[in-house]
């Protein structure tokens, strides 16, 4: 790891080792699973399911993932067992480690809107890139070529912009696509209620990759630690930055091994 890193993260984890209590929230895609054309197929990286798996069986850290995905696939993804507490479509949904499952209701107007928007991809004939959240729809170019994939933007940006007017939905980029979704519920919605759950002794990191993970570095602001983790650096709010797989490996590695030696 490299001197700079040591500096920041060698004084947090002694913190983290004499914690009261500890979360460890994360990003899934790009943060703990490399991006890949099949969304389906994104597994972890090797090696972090093993490392997630030891931490949770500790059961002295509370496990957060925070995800754009819908939470049935976070799920699947991880396969992960015991489970830990899963936000999805970037906090609408939520999954408690004890399987109890929460949606926040939308109301009818934005919901016809939000079918709207999948009808408009289809007519544009990109069904096989749509993604369907129950707060949102996106649109995936990632393996496309940039010509592509910029034709696909330019498609989606005019199908979707006249659906956002007088409306609660917003389009928001991500790495690799467009998303159409309802505003009023963000990452850091769900790192300010994983929060308020807790006291004023906790310690806590959140790990992140793209722009959507910015709200969650703003909420945890002089509450945590922000870690960037993507392979090329980019403007964040985030404290540190990570290349995985292999500094994300020993960051969960260290985190692992200080909670082993927890009084």
């Amino acid at each position: 790891m490299q001197d700079s890193l040591r500096e920041v993260l060698t004084p947090f984890f002694s913190r983290l080792r004499v914690a009261a209590r500890r979360i460890l929230m994360l990003d899934y895609d790009g943060t703990l699973a490399p991006f890949t054309p099949d969304r389906l197929r994104a597994f972890p990286y090797p090696g972090v399911r093993e490392l997630l798996q030891d931490i949770l069986s500790l059961r002295n850290t509370r496990v957060a993932v925070i995800s754009g995905r819908a939470v049935d696939e976070v799920s699947r993804l991880l396969n992960l067992s015991p489970k830990p507490e899963i936000w999805g479509s970037h906090g609408w949904e939520h999954l408690t480690t004890e399987g109890v499952y929460s949606l926040w209701p939308l109301d009818g107007p934005v919901e016809n809107r939000l079918l709207e928007g999948k009808r408009r991809l289809d007519e544009l004939g990109l069904a096989d890139r749509r993604e369907d959240k129950p707060a949102s729809v996106a649109v995936h170019w990632r393996g496309a070529s940039s010509e592509e994939a910029g034709a696909i933007r330019e498609q989606a940006m005019a199908a979707w912009q006249p659906l956002t007017l007088g409306s609660s939905l917003e389009i928001h980029p991500f790495d690799g696509g467009l998303e159409l979704r309802v505003q009023g519920r963000h990452k850091g919605f769900a790192v300010d209620a994983i929060l308020s759950d807790e006291q004023t002794e906790t310690v806590a990191a959140y790990l992140g990759d793209d722009l959507t993970d910015e709200d969650a570095f703003r909420a945890l602001s002089g509450r945590g630690l922000r870690v960037l983790v993507r392979s090329d650096y980019r403007a964040t709010e985030a404290d540190v930055w990570l290349r995985p797989p292999r500094e994300l490996l020993e960051f969960l590695e260290n985190w692992r091994d200080v909670c082993r030696a927890a009084p």
